[in-house]
């Protein structure tokens, strides 16, 4: 198993720290840095002046927003970070949610299945350096009845092929992730739900005949390391309170609805209740500690070594590191605890 990092959005008054992270992570020999984007910060410009300040880490985008970029502009993207960086770009896709596709990208989010895999085509296709020329639902490349016409791609990739990660979390798109992509970003990851959790993305493999072998499973997992376990689950509870109860509407929260598909109706019930009416501690001490503990790696050194052997045994490949450390020394310091206890378990790849 390797190691990754997630340094979450950018300008949330931490950049510089983000970059010292990012700047150890690649000392330590992480396999990866990820960038995200909502409505702020965009991962792309991130990404390049984290690559212009390390010389061996992959960065990634965790996620690029589907609404937000045409797929030949995502190639165009992805083709320029990858040779900027010499190698080492990781192309992460997502939907995003109706919020923000249709408040913010103007996008209706609807079909998103469908979407993606014309989507993720259309980009495999541009980077392959091919004539881009596509009629699906959603693109036609070119514009028909238009004086536009087929193009190639100008930018060569370094690498022949560059890996495609969805941020997937119900079982249609785990499925679909299956298919057509070379890794998954998963949330909230419970080693003990993994089978049920991953039933789809391995049926999703073997409906196009590919096995899990050399497909890339990366769980963001918060890492709070401290002597007392309820302790430390307090400084994950805003967050899993945020996405449970916040993220989307009331219909549609992908992470509501994962949450009671690993057996917490009640509890995600009411932690949206209370958080949409900006009760947010409330909601936050709704968060089960069970839930907190089985999807985070909590407590001493060596429950945290035990946990990671679960997470190994889940099928996890990339465990991205989520840290809730304040100052950049504790930030810092759960990298290399993180490192040293994977060398220790022997997980270590």
């Amino acid at each position: 198993m390797k190691l990754g990092v997630n340094l979450g959005y950018w300008g949330a008054g931490n950049d510089a720290d983000n970059l010292e992270v990012a700047r150890e992570a690649d000392r330590l020999g992480y396999a990866v840095a990820w960038a995200a984007e909502a409505y702020g910060s965009d991962a792309a410009t991130v990404l390049s002046w984290i690559a212009a300040q390390t010389t061996s880490i992959d960065i990634g985008s965790a996620i690029f927003q589907i609404p937000g970029r045409t797929p030949a502009n995502c190639a165009m993207t992805a083709a320029t970070l990858d040779t900027l960086s010499g190698g080492r770009f990781r192309l992460g896709l997502g939907v995003s949610g109706p919020q923000v596709s249709e408040g913010w990208h103007g996008v209706r989010f609807d079909k998103p299945l469908a979407r993606t895999r014309e989507y993720v085509d259309i980009v495999r296709m541009a980077l392959r350096r091919e004539r881009v020329s596509y009629d699906g639902e959603f693109w036609q490349l070119p514009l028909p009845d238009g004086p536009g016409k087929a193009l190639t791609l100008t930018v060569h990739p370094v690498r022949e092929s560059i890996p495609i990660y969805l941020a997937a979390i119900g079982p249609k798109n785990l499925e679909l992730t299956g298919q057509i992509a070379d890794g998954w970003l998963a949330i909230f990851f419970s080693p003990e739900d993994s089978s049920t959790l991953m039933a789809p993305l391995v049926q999703g493999r073997e409906s196009v005949g590919k096995t899990m072998d050399g497909f890339d499973v990366v769980p963001t997992v918060p890492v709070v390391p401290g002597k007392d376990v309820e302790s430390c689950a307090e400084l994950v509870r805003p967050y899993a309170a945020l996405y449970v109860g916040g993220m989307g509407s009331r219909d549609k929260n992908f992470y509501n609805q994962l949450m009671v598909r690993m057996g917490y109706e009640d509890q995600a019930i009411e932690i949206q209740e209370r958080y949409m009416a900006k009760d947010y501690a409330g909601a936050a001490g709704a968060v089960p500690l069970e839930f907190l503990d089985r999807t985070s790696l909590l407590g001493p050194p060596e429950r945290i070594a035990e946990r990671l052997h679960a997470y190994a045994g889940a099928g996890v490949t990339t465990l991205t590191v989520g840290s809730f450390a304040g100052s950049i020394d504790e930030r810092v310091g759960v990298l290399r605890l993180m490192s040293e206890v994977l060398e220790k378990a022997g997980l270590a790849d």
